[in-house]
Order: structure tokens, then C-alpha cells, then sequence
């Protein structure tokens, strides 16, 4: 048996500190902001997501009648706010993206009507406490509301917008991205060491964003034929990085078994793109048996497997999980 000197103790206690300081952790998202407390895309849930570490808070964008870029989901935002009790004569049927859709869209509404709208919480599982009582914010409210924060809580907050239906929405003369680019001009955003996304399914509107910007911009991608080696070669031409859904790292089976991760991540980092995955979701509904209940064990496990970022309803549980985070994480895990 070895004995454990006081001398010898400083010096482990020495190298696990130095290791705990420069072991990188992914980047905290805070999916439409603290979402898993909070009804999703409110300012109210964005401060609580950078409150709880987050180190960039998510606004998915959609456009209202008159070309203001909105926080919502989707364009139909009867599931996200109390528009049926308010426009109930304006509920529609529309294609888009090829689908047929029921309900009150954003584009169909102004930005003062939609000012009398109130957030409420999509999934029946999670609390309905704060329904009614939060507003839809503006892209330009949370851009605001991000440099606020950074300044109060002295790092970095960050934005990271999603285009949603962008060619839907150029189809109907309501483009989102030179839009969403002034509104970075305006906050001084609009440049590449600017703490911002852009993330999008559309390679066309990515390759479109591309000539027009020097922001960092990310391709999501949800199934294995988006991230073949040749897939990944094309979007390193025009992408900074890959948004995977999870499971293309982490496969689980339909019975909840969690496998060892795949190799898109040290695929991906070859062609120098980032990885930052989605969505990690502690409720019982979404964690896979797999984990035994142990929500930090998905949070820990893609941390091992070297991904860049994710995506969290619950910004604080991942926090919690990287409690030796780097004091300048943006820097660190932002550039390859």
C-alpha cells in the first residue's frame, strides 16, 4: 500500500485542477431559452436560460404580415400561444413545406396584433403555471435582451437563430434573411467573432446566408444520409458546423439502449465543422431507459463523445453537469 504524503496530495490536487481547468465542455444552447421551465421563446424564459449558464439562448424565426421576425417555433402558433381565444375567426388550412397545416399563422397577423398574444406552454406534461402571463418577443427584443444579460452576468451571452420555413416564406414575399441580418447590423452582431449562429435545414439558405455574411453558420441535419462523408465535405463549403440530431452520435434503440457513440464527431471536426446536437430533455417522456433515470448521465456521455455544443430544455442541469467550465468557454469551443 501506497501512503498518500501531504506533498504528494498537493501535487495530484495540483494536476486535477490544471486538468479540470482545460478540459473543454460543450457550449450550454438554451433550446427556446429555459423551455423546460419556462413556455418556450419568451424573454422571461431566455434570462432564466442564461440565469442557469447557458451560454447561448435560441430564437427560432418566423416572420409576422408586415416583416418583423418574430420568436416562435413554427408559423402556426395556436400550440404556443392563447391565438384561438383571441382571432378565432382566423384559423386557416396552408401547405407548407409540402404539408398541410390547421390553424393561425404568424404571417397572417401584424406585429401589434400579435403584441396581444400570450405565450403558453406546448406539452401537456410540463407546467402550465406561467401560461398567459409572458408576450411573443421580436428577434431585435432578444438580441437586446442577450447583450443586457452579457453585461450583467459579465460573459458572453449569444444568440442562436433558427430561419424556419425560409423558402416557405420567401414563397410568399416575406424572406427572413436579409431581415434577420439587420437586425444583427443594428446591435453591431453582424460579423464573424460576434457571439451568434445561424442555423438552419436548408442548405439553400445557408449557401444564400454564406455570400451575404461572416457569421458562423450551422446545417442541422436529422438522418444518417445527411452526414455521409460526401454529405459533410458539401457542407464544410459553405457551413461552419453540423446541428445533428442526438442520436446520430448516440444511438438508442427503440427499447431505450444507449450505444457507444458513432464516429460523425471526429468525422465532422476532420473537415474542421463543428457539432452541436439536440435536443437533451430530462422529463420522463424523453429520457431513454437507457440511463436509469440519471438525467446528467446524456449530458456526460456527450461530453465524452467531443461535441462542440448541445441544445437543452434544461440549462441548469447541464450546468450543474460542467461545473468546471472554462472561465471563457465561447472562445474555446466556437473555432476549430
Amino acid at each position: 500500500m501506497t501512503r498518500v504524503t501531504p506533498l504528494l496530495l498537493a501535487v495530484v490536487s495540483a494536476a486535477t485542477v490544471a486538468t479540470v481547468q482545460t478540459t473543454p465542455t460543450p457550449l450550454i444552447i438554451g433550446h427556446r431559452g429555459a423551455s423546460g421551465h419556462r413556455p418556450e421563446h419568451t424573454l422571461e424564459g431566455y434570462r432564466l436560460a442564461a440565469e442557469m449558464g447557458a451560454d447561448f439562448i435560441e430564437p427560432d424565426l418566423v416572420s409576422t404580415k408586415d416583416g418583423v421576425l418574430i420568436a416562435r417555433h413554427e408559423n402556426e402558433i395556436g400550440g404556443t400561444t392563447d391565438v384561438a381565444d383571441k382571432f378565432a375567426s382566423r384559423k386557416t388550412t396552408k401547405t407548407v413545406d409540402g404539408q398541410a397545416i390547421t390553424g393561425w399563422f404568424s404571417e397572417d397577423f401584424t406585429l401589434a396584433e400579435l403584441r396581444t398574444l400570450r405565450a403558453k406552454e406546448r406539452l401537456a406534461f410540463r407546467s402550465h403555471d406561467y401560461d398567459g402571463k409572458f408576450s411573443v418577443p421580436t428577434f431585435d427584443e432578444v438580441i437586446q435582451l442577450a447583450q443586457q444579460l452579457g453585461r450583467g452576468l459579465g460573459r458572453p451571452i449569444g444568440v442562436y437563430p433558427e430561419t424556419k420555413h425560409p423558402t416557405y416564406f420567401r414563397g410568399i414575399g416575406l424572406p427572413l434573411e436579409d431581415t434577420l441580418l439587420r437586425s444583427l447590423d443594428r446591435f453591431g452582431w453582424n460579423r464573424r467573432d460576434a457571439p451568434v449562429f445561424i442555423q438552419s435545414f436548408e442548405a439553400g439558405n445557408l449557401r444564400a446566408l454564406r455570400s451575404q455574411t461572416k457569421v458562423r453558420l450551422i446545417r442541422l441535419v436529422s438522418v444518417p444520409a445527411d452526414v455521409t462523408d460526401a454529405a459533410l465535405k458539401d457542407i464544410a463549403g459553405y457551413a461552419d458546423g453540423i446541428g445533428p440530431e442526438k442520436r446520430l452520435v448516440i444511438p438508442v434503440d427503440a427499447d431505450g439502449t444507449v450505444h457507444p457513440p458513432t464516429d460523425l464527431v471526429p468525422r465532422a471536426h476532420a473537415l474542421g465543422l463543428l457539432v452541436h446536437i439536440w435536443t437533451i430533455r430530462i422529463d420522463r417522456e424523453f429520457l431513454p431507459a437507457g440511463y436509469h433515470g440519471r438525467a446528467e448521465t446524456e449530458f456526460e456521455q456527450f461530453r465524452d463523445a467531443g461535441v462542440d455544443g448541445l441544445f437543452t430544455d434544461f440549462p441548469d442541469v447541464a450546468a450543474r453537469v460542467y461545473g468546471n467550465r472554462l472561465p471563457s468557454r465561447y472562445t474555446n469551443a466556437t473555432a476549430r
